[in-house]
């Protein structure tokens, strides 16, 4: 404790600015020491910087600073990389990565713990790639992800993490996809929580949300839009890789659910023949917008999910994508508290154009969705 309490007392903050002013990034890295800040003044940084084995706290000041690749990425094949260590990274914007295999990431992290908050990551082959690291974490919240290159066959995910220990998402948006999944996860545990996933009205995205390989998976509060130009009907995915974990259980609540294709979407596809005969599979409480499958075929327990039409919500044009005032299915869901063993009540929702905001107050009725107002 004493030795902590030393470090916290001694944490310095360097502040850093695009062209060397007062000092460069990597002037102030090299003098950094474990437990620091290191503040950088708005403007274009050059890609290519390495974090190994770190415990430091990188943050813009004011406008975000830009990492930009220019269609170029570093010898990492990112525009940053995070190798181990426990990094926070904040208001930061990472544009333009481009790799020689199609494989350059905004932020590219191979282990440790990473805190993402008030990130931007734009124009990227992939966002944020994660490598298989069975005792990473990666926490992302308040982010926002978008524009994937259009490039056909490409794949890119805005979001991409291997088989790491834990990822978090949350009070983020994702929007623009090709092709690619929004959010992609092979993770153990996940909780995706009050995010805005929704690809537009013509998006070209295929998975909203791809949990590849099973495990422990929360979705919960979420809007989860796909585009009529989707390449695939599927929204949300669970096991489609097969099983890679010893426990799976799929846990969706109170999410809002939109289609705009013209064919009927696969809203929740559960492949149950890759993962175990035991997989518990819940779904409560989400609104269904559009014509589409959700419980049919799909292995669990299944209450209080409604089907809507857009013209039923309050303004979907302006994303107000709450049930509108007066509808029959405003106190229609089931209690979400003590449901099967789980807490499946939402805490917050969604504030645009990132962030939450909490439910305050007892509630005695609930509306299925991912809005309670």
């Amino acid at each position: 404790m004493l030795l902590l309490l030393a470090q916290a007392v001694g944490a310095e903050t360097w502040v850093v600015g695009p062209k060397g002013e007062p000092r460069s990034l990597v002037d102030a890295l090299a003098q950094a020491q474990d437990g620091d800040t290191i503040e950088l003044m708005p403007g274009d940084y050059s890609p290519g910087l390495v974090l190994e084995n770190r415990k430091l706290t990188l943050r813009g000041l004011g406008t975000k600073p830009r990492i930009v690749g220019n269609g170029k990425v570093g010898a990492s094949k990112a525009l940053w990389l995070v190798r181990g260590g426990e990094v926070t990274l904040e208001n930061i914007a990472f544009l333009g990565a481009r790799a020689n295999d199609g494989e350059g990431a905004g932020l590219r992290m191979e282990g440790g713990r990473l805190l993402l908050k008030g990130c931007v990551f734009q124009d990227n082959e992939y966002g944020v790639y994660a490598a298989n690291d069975d005792s990473a974490e990666l926490t992302v919240a308040n982010s926002e992800f978008g524009k994937a290159p259009h490039v056909v066959g490409g794949l890119y995910h805005l979001l991409n993490v291997g088989r790491i220990a834990r990822l978090s998402v949350s009070g983020s948006r994702f929007q623009q996809g090709f092709e690619g999944h929004l959010l992609k996860t092979r993770a153990r545990e996940n909780v995706i929580s009050y995010n805005f996933i929704h690809d537009g009205r013509r998006g070209g995205a295929s998975y909203e949300i791809d949990i590849a390989n099973g495990g422990l998976a929360t979705v919960i509060g979420n809007v989860i839009g796909q585009g009529a130009d989707s390449q695939n009907p599927v929204l949300v995915a669970y096991g489609a890789e097969g099983r890679a974990w010893d426990q799976n259980r799929l846990l969706v609540s109170h999410n809002t659910f939109v289609s705009y294709g013209w064919m009927p979407a696969w809203f929740l596809r559960v492949f149950g023949d890759r993962l175990p005969e035991n997989t518990e599979i819940i779904a409560i409480n989400n609104l269904l917008v559009g014509g589409g499958l959700f419980s049919l075929a799909n292995p669990g327990s299944f209450e209080g999910n409604r089907p809507a039409t857009l013209g039923m919500l309050r303004d979907a044009e302006t994303y107000a994508f709450e049930l509108a005032p007066g509808s029959m299915w405003r106190t229609s869901g089931v209690d979400p508290r003590k449901f099967k063993g789980h807490d499946l009540a939402p805490k917050a929702e969604f504030e645009w154009p990132t962030g939450m905001r909490p439910l305050a107050g007892e509630r005695t009725s609930w509306a299925p969705g991912a809005y309670q107002r």
